[in-house]
């Protein structure tokens, strides 16, 4: 069973209301889903690009 955490940056805001992130260690690297849609699938990424993803986020570089 996957165990999946929600972020701790999740909260209100942003379009619908809340903006909802879950991220799990899997075997494969490190899972990403949305925990309003939890059977839709995740992406998996590896350690690196998770990394990578979380450093852009902190910038501000994917800001919309």
């Amino acid at each position: 069973m996957i165990e999946w955490r929600k972020s701790s940056r999740s909260g209100t805001g942003g379009v619908g209301g809340h903006d909802c992130v879950e991220v799990a260690a899997l075997a494969e690297g490190r899972g990403i889903r949305d925990s309003k849609a939890p059977d839709t699938g995740y992406l998996i990424l590896s350690p690196e690009s998770f990394a990578q993803l979380i450093t852009q986020v902190k910038r501000g570089d994917l800001d919309v």
